[in-house]
């Protein structure tokens, strides 16, 4: 490969190349802020959700496909509606299963020259310009976190998420992370940085790590069952709000 060449096209610099003019940046709040609030009129009436996290590379016929769309149809007959990142492979198979089912699939998609175009298994969807806001409504209306294989998208979401629930930021919702093989090494490092002192040993029972749906879907189950209670919110007819 040349070295001009990239695997992803590069977009314009906004963070790392210095301060721009005042104007500049003005704009790009408003922007910015313009893209929360069309998220939270999109999705605040939607129902708590189950945020599914992982891979955009994987096909239908792989296990991962599969497991995957399993987890939404489960989700769907929780009550809960099945929130993902809105694209291909993981995202999609869980957006599936839900919607299959009679479930509510809903997706955050976001702005990408590749893999992210939205999967055809959602009866919302809305796509954001900044992985950033992407990632604050994939977190704000869930209840928890599915953490499925992927790369180094997925390990950003299952970390940023992690984080906030360790720094109580966000409530202690339950994480589960799905492939024990898959994520061997990942749970070594964990348990290394547990063992050092960088994190408290405490912090790994944060996460269910398992390979068994069922016993993920049984720990969500209890979890929500005890700690929260789902207040329904109204709609305002003079703001035009619409479920």
């Amino acid at each position: 490969m040349k070295p001009e060449e990239h695997l992803i096209p590069p977009k314009s610099h906004v963070y790392l190349d210095g301060p721009k003019s005042r104007g500049f940046e003005l704009s790009f709040a408003f922007r910015v802020f313009w893209q929360f609030l069309r998220g939270f009129r999109k999705l605040h009436f939607i129902g708590p959700c189950i945020t599914v996290f992982g891979s955009a590379r994987f096909k239908e016929d792989h296990k991962f496909y599969i497991a995957a769309r399993e987890f939404g149809k489960r989700i769907s007959a929780l009550g809960f509606v099945t929130m993902t990142g809105g694209g291909p492979g993981i995202m999609e198979a869980a957006n599936r299963g839900a919607f299959e089912n009679g479930g509510i699939s809903v997706g955050c998609n976001v702005q990408l020259p590749f893999e992210q175009q939205p999967n055809p298994y959602m009866n919302k969807w809305i796509t954001f310009e900044h992985f950033f806001v992407r990632k604050v409504l994939l977190v704000k209306y869930s209840y928890a976190f599915v953490i499925m294989p992927g790369g180094f998208g997925t390990m950003d979401e299952f970390f940023e998420t992690l984080t906030l629930i360790q720094t109580k930021t966000i409530t202690q919702f339950p994480i589960v992370l799905f492939g024990k093989e898959y994520y061997k090494e990942l749970w070594d490092v964990l348990e290394h940085m547990a063992n050092n002192g960088s994190i408290a040993k405490e912090d790994l029972s944060l996460v269910l790590l398992t390979d068994d749906i069922d016993a993920a879907m049984s720990h969500i189950r209890t979890y929500i069952s005890t700690n929260y209670k789902i207040k329904p919110r109204k709609l305002s007819p003079w703001l035009m709000e619409r479920r």
